[in-house]
């Protein structure tokens, strides 16, 4: 099934799909876990929370145009303000939960927001701490009743829905009237991108920017009511919203919110979901648990483990071919799936039909491993300025190594020094109160990437690296690290990996090991530690990642090859400022934190 009946805005998308589609039907549609229990929200209860939060919105003066600010977790209530916000024609401006208050602060101020709806105390808090310089913010909404506290503009998320029911004795059509003046050009949200550089920019994008990216998808996915999604990913990034809650709700789909990304792997368990979104660091880590778990079996388990996904593999390429597939291999299949697809897949719930991976490149060799475990990762690419989504691999056509081919609707051509451009219904207005930025990403229609990419003879498009990323060495060779980096992270005893190099003579790595792969390693060579923070100072554990960087670039060209590292003591993380909060590497950062450590890599050296 695709998208149960067309629409023009996403409040269009909210009424038809809960007053239209839901009408005699007995379901839930968002699932979410309070204590120890799986609760169910069903349609006509999300409509009734959604019209009261909204004219509760209405009865304190909010008005069409104006924007509001989301700072919280992923649950019920997000979608619920998100709906509320937009069916009065107003404009929500979502933010990470990890942002800190001076970020908040600028957001805020920079949208000019009169309202801010946070999760928690905690949430809370960081808006306290810069209310008296926020210059247009006039109302704090709390979702957990609990926290409100006795501040002036502070109020439950509670005492909106029922202001809104007092509202709605007076104006009984007023909800509907709202959501009907939406039009497909209005602003729908402001997204801020958190940059690995400079101040975040704001992000506009219209109704008809999402929606044309959400009909497009339904285009090359079978999504249905009977898929259940389980959702991890923040809803303030575009990704996760039009993928995992616009494009599964308008097909009547169920959502269920993870507890959190620790939990992920149990949630699986019990909820059983269909479809996941997720990013590359997701089966990084199910790839280093699942090879981990192998090897501490007996060598005739690791054996068979070994030989069934080599079957898996053959049998891939086998049917990908279009070619008939040998009898011999179809039995050698089924025998793998009992052996060992089937405990893999039960780890997902037993019903995943595929993931859809967006956010960051991801590596070949994991989308080959886990299509061989029977797990298909269908990889996508987008940025938040096309909503997001410009080419997508399909469950029945793709390519591992690319993103796909050209979403339907969508235009990409390569600039001459390799950049890739984009033209369609899904390109944002530009950059809010931002001319000259809008000016240089937007050209003629086409949305300048910053990203540099090629298409291959079969037209699937293949990301090398940020524009911006490309560096030279003095040895006047280009660089793309990406996917070198990409390529060492399949070593189970590397967590995170950067390569440096620009406008040096050969490149060098700052590391960031797996310390529990160190540990293992250690105990079983007997070499002793007090910390695992020590092992990265030993002589032994530098040797050990020598030889692995060995094995890794026996394939690469000289000039692309690792001659020195570094071993870092502690991961690179969002708290840290390392990492934006889409999980992507702040290079220059990075750079300026470790610059005793790579200088020393470079001292008398050529």
């Amino acid at each position: 099934m695709s998208i149960y009946k067309d629409f023009k805005t996403i409040s269009e998308l909210f009424r038809t799909i809960t007053l239209e589609f839901a009408k005699g039907k007995d379901r839930y549609v968002i699932k979410y876990k309070k204590g120890d229990t799986w609760l169910e929200i069903k349609y006509p209860e999300l409509y009734d929370m959604t019209e009261s939060f909204a004219l509760g919105l209405a009865s304190i003066g909010i008005k069409r145009e104006e924007r509001i600010s989301i700072i919280s977790e992923n649950r019920p209530e997000w979608v619920v303000a998100d709906f509320g916000i937009l069916s009065l024609g107003a404009v929500d401006v979502p933010l990470y939960p990890i942002s800190t208050s001076d970020t908040i602060e600028f957001i805020l101020n920079n949208s000019e927001s009169v309202a801010v709806i946070v999760s928690n105390k905690y949430q809370l808090n960081k808006v306290l701490k810069v209310k008296n310089n926020l210059k247009t913010v006039k109302h704090i909404i709390v979702m957990d009743e609990v926290d409100v506290t006795a501040d002036k503009g502070v109020v439950s998320f509670n005492e909106i829905m029922n202001k809104g029911k007092i509202f709605k004795t007076e104006n009984p059509n007023y909800f509907k009237e709202s959501s009907e003046l939406c039009h497909e050009d209005d602003l729908c949200t402001i997204i801020y991108t958190s940059g690995t550089t400079g101040e975040p920019k704001g992000v506009m994008l219209t109704h008809k920017n999402i929606c044309s990216n959400i009909k497009s998808a339904h285009e090359i996915f079978d999504i249905g009511e009977t898929d259940l999604f389980l959702s991890f990913l923040p809803l303030c990034h575009i990704f996760e919203r039009m993928a995992g809650y616009y494009t599964a709700f308008s097909c009547g789909g169920a959502i269920a919110y993870a507890e959190s990304i620790e939990k992920v792997a149990s949630n699986m368990e019990d909820i059983k979901p269909t479809i996941m979104t997720a990013v590359p660091r997701l089966f990084e880590r199910m790839y280093s648990k699942i090879k981990k778990n192998v090897e501490n079996q007996p060598a005739s388990k690791q054996k068979i483990f070994n030989w069934g996904i080599e079957i898996g593999k053959e049998f891939a390429i086998v049917k990908q071919s279009g070619m008939p597939i040998p009898i011999s291999l179809t039995l050698k299949h089924k025998l793998a799936s009992k052996l060992v697809y089937a405990k893999l897949k039960d780890k997902t719930g037993g019903r995943l039909r595929f993931f859809i991976s967006g956010g960051a490149a991801l590596a070949r060799e994991l989308g080959l491993f886990f299509e061989a475990a029977g797990m298909l990762i269908i990889e996508g690419y987008g940025l938040t300025e096309s909503s997001p989504v410009i080419a997508a691999n399909r469950p029945n056509d793709y390519k591992f190594g690319t993103v796909g081919k050209v979403m339907p609707g969508v235009e990409v051509k390569i600039a001459k020094d390799g950049e890739i451009l984009a033209y369609g219904p899904n390109i944002m207005k530009g950059y809010y109160k931002n001319k000259k930025e809008t000016d240089d990403s937007i050209k003629n229609g086409w949305l300048h990437t910053g990203d540099i990419g090629v298409f291959d003879a079969e037209g699937f498009l293949i990301i090398t690296d940020r524009k911006k990323h490309l560096f030279k060495t003095t040895t006047g060779k280009y660089i793309a690290p990406t996917p070198i980096e990409n390529m060492f992270l399949a070593s189970k005893y590397i967590d995170q990996f950067v390569l440096i190099g620009d406008r040096r003579m050969f490149l060098s790595a700052l590391i960031v090991p797996d310390f529990e792969a160190l540990k293992e390693y250690a105990d079983a060579n007997r070499i002793q530690y007090t910390d695992p923070m020590e092992l990265v100072n030993l002589k032994q554990i530098y040797e050990l990642l020598d030889k692995e960087l060995d094995v890794f670039q026996k394939k690469l060209a000289g000039f692309e090859r690792v001659r020195k590292f570094a071993i870092l003591d502690k991961p690179f993380s969002i708290e840290g400022g390392e990492l934006t909060p889409s999980l992507k590497v702040k290079r220059k950062v990075i750079e300026e934190r470790y610059t005793n450590l790579i200088e020393d890599m470079y001292k008398g050296l050529d």
